[in-house]
Order: C-alpha cells, then sequence, then structure tokens
C-alpha cells in the first residue's frame, strides 16, 4: 500500500520539477531591449565620414563648375542613396526571376531505436492474432531523396511579380533622375554665389571699415555744428542702408559656399578656393518653342514616367489576383533511396501530381478587383495632375529664365553706370572737391552693384538650369556612368552644358 500511494505523489513531483526547469528556460531566453550607446553611435559616424570623405579625390587646386558639378554626381550623399538603391532593385529583380525555376530538394532522414520495431497482426476475417511479432523494418533507418517540383500557379505569380519588380528598377532609376537633376540645379546656383563671395568679400571687409570711419567722422562733424543736423543724418542713413545691404548679402554668400561645399560633400571645415572667371552678361539660348518644351517634359519628366510605372504595376497586381483564383498544379518527380535492408527494392523512382483550388479566393476576387480598379483610378488621377503641374512648372521656368535674363541686363547697366560713378568720385576726391564721406557712399555703393550683378547672374544660371529641370532632360549625357575619374568627368559636362548654351532642342 504504501508504495502504490507513494506513486501519484512522485508523479506530481515530477511533473512540477519539468514544468520548473521549463519555465526557469524560457525565463532566461526572455529578451530586454538595450538602447544604443550615443557616444559610440556617434563617433562611429564620424568615422564612417571621415573615411568617406578621405576616399574622394583630393582638391589640388582652384575649383571650376564643371568640377563642382562632376564632383557633386561622384561623391553627393544623396545621389550615391538612389544609385545604391537602383542596385537593390537590381538585385531584387534578379532574386524574383529565380523564384520562377522549379524546386529541386534533397532530403535525407536518419532514425535510430534501442529495441527492434514490429508488432503483431490480427485477421479482420477471422480475429485471429498471429503468433509471432514480425518486423519490415531495421532498427537503424537511414532514407534519402531528391524531388524535382513545379506549381504552374505559382510559376504564373512569379513571373508577374517579376515583372513588377522590374517596374521597381525603372521607378528607382527615375528617382535618380530626379535626385541628379536637383542636385546640378543646385550646384550651378550656390557655385556662382560662392564666387560672388570670394570676389567681393575683401572689398565689402575694405569698404566696411571705411563706412564705419566715415560715419565716425560724420557724427564728429555734426557734434562740432561742421554740417547741418539734417545733412549729416541723411549721409548716416545712407550709409547704414547700404551696410544693412551689404551685410544681408554677405550673409548669403558666405552661407553659398558652405552649401556648394556640402553639395560636393566636402568637410565643412576644409577650405577651398573657387575659379573666378570674368563678369559676364551673356544668355544661352532658350531650348525650343513652349509646345516644344511641354512634349518633351510630359515625355522625359521622372515624375511623371514613374507614375506611368506605377500605373503599370498596379495592372499586374490585377493579374497576379486573377491569377491566385486559378486552381493549383503540381507535379513532382522524385529519387528515392531506403537503406532498409529488409526492403525488396532500396531505390526507385516516384512521380506524382497534385491539384489544390482555394475556393474562397473565388468570393474575394471581386473585391480585391474593385479595389485595385479604384487604386487605379486614383493613379491616374494624380498623374493628369501631375502632367497640369509639369504644363505649368514648363511655361514658369521659361517666363522666369526671359524675365532672370532681362534683369541680369539691368543689373549689368547699373553696375557699369556705378563704376563710372565711382571712377569720376575717386577723381575728385584725389582733387579734394569732393568729401570723403561722398568717397565712401559711393565705394559702398559700387561694390554693393557688383554683387548685386553677380547674384543676378547666379540667378540666371538657376533659371538655366530648372529649365531644363523642368523639362527632364538628364543633367549629364548617356554615355557617364559617374565611374569616371574627375577630370573626365568634368570635361564631359562641359561639353553637355556648353552645346546646350548654343543649341536648340
Amino acid at each position: 500500500m504504501p508504495v502504490v500511494s507513494s506513486h501519484p505523489r512522485s508523479t506530481v513531483f515530477s511533473r512540477l520539477a519539468t514544468w520548473t526547469c521549463i519555465g526557469s528556460l524560457l525565463t532566461g531566453c526572455a529578451v530586454t531591449p538595450r538602447p544604443i550607446d550615443p557616444v559610440a553611435h556617434g563617433a562611429r559616424l564620424q568615422e564612417q565620414l571621415k573615411s568617406v570623405i578621405a576616399s574622394e579625390a583630393p582638391i589640388t587646386g582652384p575649383i571650376g563648375l564643371y568640377e563642382a558639378m562632376a564632383r557633386a554626381v561622384k561623391y553627393n550623399l544623396d545621389y550615391r542613396i538612389e544609385v545604391m538603391d537602383e542596385i537593390l532593385r537590381a538585385r531584387q529583380l534578379e532574386l524574383k526571376s529565380h523564384d520562377q525555376l522549379p524546386q529541386l530538394v534533397a532530403t535525407g532522414n536518419q532514425s535510430l531505436r534501442n529495441n527492434q520495431p514490429g508488432g503483431r497482426s490480427r485477421s479482420l476475417v477471422t480475429g485471429l492474432e498471429s503468433q509471432e511479432s514480425s518486423t519490415s523494418s531495421d532498427k537503424n533507418a537511414r532514407a534519402a531523396e531528391l524531388s524535382l517540383s513545379w506549381d504552374v500557379l505559382d510559376f504564373g505569380l512569379s513571373y508577374v511579380r517579376a515583372q513588377q519588380g522590374a517596374n521597381e528598377s525603372l521607378v528607382s532609376l527615375e528617382r535618380r533622375r530626379k535626385v541628379i537633376n536637383r542636385i546640378i540645379e543646385d550646384v550651378r546656383t550656390a557655385y556662382w554665389r560662392a564666387v560672388s563671395a570670394d570676389r567681393t568679400l575683401d572689398q565689402l571687409g575694405r569698404v566696411n571699415g571705411m563706412a564705419v570711419e566715415a560715419l565716425r567722422e560724420s557724427q564728429k562733424l555734426e557734434d562740432r555744428k561742421v554740417v547741418g543736423p539734417l545733412q549729416a543724418l541723411n549721409f548716416q542713413r545712407d550709409l547704414l542702408q547700404i551696410q544693412a545691404d551689404v551685410a544681408k548679402l554677405q550673409r548669403e554668400l558666405v552661407l553659398a559656399k558652405r552649401q556648394l561645399a556640402a553639395l560636393m560633400n566636402i568637410a565643412p571645415d576644409q577650405d577651398f578656393q573657387l575659379e573666378i572667371p570674368d563678369r559676364t552678361e551673356s544668355v544661352p539660348e532658350l531650348p525650343g518653342s513652349v509646345n516644344e518644351m511641354v512634349t518633351l517634359a510630359f515625355q522625359l519628366r521622372p515624375e511623371l514616367r514613374e507614375g506611368a510605372y506605377r500605373m503599370r504595376i498596379n495592372d499586374q497586381e490585377l493579374q497576379a489576383a486573377l491569377i491566385q483564383n486559378l486552381p493549383s498544379l503540381r507535379g513532382v518527380l522524385g529519387i528515392n533511396h531506403d537503406a532498409n535492408r529488409l526492403l525488396d527494392n532500396q531505390n526507385w523512382l516516384s512521380a506524382s501530381t497534385r491539384t489544390s483550388w482555394n475556393l474562397l479566393n473565388v468570393f474575394r476576387y471581386p473585391a480585391v478587383r474593385r479595389t485595385l480598379q479604384a487604386q487605379g483610378d486614383v493613379l491616374q488621377q494624380r498623374q493628369l495632375a501631375l502632367a497640369m503641374a509639369v504644363l505649368t512648372q514648363v511655361s514658369v521656368a521659361r517666363v522666369r529664365f526671359t524675365q532672370v535674363g532681362r534683369e541680369l541686363a539691368l543689373a549689368r547697366r547699373q553696375q557699369l553706370v556705378h563704376a563710372r560713378i565711382l571712377s569720376m568720385t575717386r577723381a575728385g576726391s584725389a582733387a579734394s572737391t569732393i568729401s570723403r564721406q561722398q568717397l565712401v557712399r559711393e565705394e559702398m555703393a559700387s561694390v554693393l552693384s557688383e554683387i548685386k550683378f553677380d547674384l543676378a547672374y547666379a540667378d540666371m544660371q538657376n533659371a538655366y538650369a530648372n529649365l531644363y529641370a523642368s523639362i527632364g532632360i538628364d543633367t549629364f549625357g548617356p554615355d557617364i556612368t559617374g565611374r569616371e575619374d574627375l577630370p573626365t568627368l568634368a570635361r564631359s559636362l562641359e561639353q553637355l552644358w556648353r552645346a546646350r548654351a548654343s543649341d536648340q532642342l
């Protein structure tokens, strides 16, 4: 009796011990959030940026416009993201293409026992059992199989998914085109503003010192009542207004060089010089009539082309939804081996087919089709709205380019007039017929007119690049990959943009 009564208790204790071990194991496997170390994370990013910048071609001299564009094409990190995304889409397309292949599966099984498998049998007719146990398997069993299977439904879906992947790779291409067009447009604007900064900042510093001295002298003359208060205040007001205008332009110009450095992926603390070209008022030709530009924009704008690919992907999703409603037919061909010595045939070939059909998908398909059709309508409407926006952008870009050309001509005339006035004022100051205050005012006004002319030229270059960006024409030729060395890339860009400046579409 004691033995019988103790058996249930020992069973309870063994179960309790088992569950305790399992609970301890699960508790030990629990995962807790582990935040990153901000110091180590920041240091790692700094090292990575230094490594990227160190791998770039060093700056060996003053940077010209086309070298700046080449450096942006080759080193800009935003552009690299799009290039890498395009490579990723190509790899994904390659992966999806492999999904269309049949499955070739090799399997191996091995089982071990501590005793022989076997059993008796009983007749279903007489109900008599065999007196001796028998087996048809070894105690240790090994088997292997090599099977080739192919599902028609999976192949159809894989083919459609591969087509969608191909369109996704084309979408990434259009995004890359859009990014590089924007970068080149920003480079042209920042470059010419930075050139103006390099050309005039020294003059601004010199003239600003003269203005401070002139304001001090004017205050002294006013205090001594050598000149009338109103005359002195008018002079001070004019000088302070010019100083404020110069300070504002100076801030914009200094930032332009930092912006240009960021576009070229140059470290913010690295100093570099720019080529200082002669001032010019030449304006490139318009790249065709309005109708020609709009026609090309509808053909080439990355956003419109991306929208067309999105609509194609949606149509292919409709095809995939239809395929998913079809029956699945799978065929399997296998080569088998079993090491069981008791088998008459240890090696054999097998073939089978299986058909299955998820009937619930048939009832679900109309809702799926309506949803995808509604999504297609949205994409179509978005494409039309985008086309209207492109039409407006082309028109605005053309008008802006024409207007900026007029402003550039006016700024050039103003700069020439100020230069002549300054020349005469200097001569009068040397002859002591014009006051120092008047000379300082004209010096500052002349420098200001030069800066305004430079900024007008920078605006014209920006409007020129924006004109091509609104059309969607690539900023570099099809022969350029971005992997060329900097001199080759710069020469190609220069040839392209110089040809555009003189040729019609």
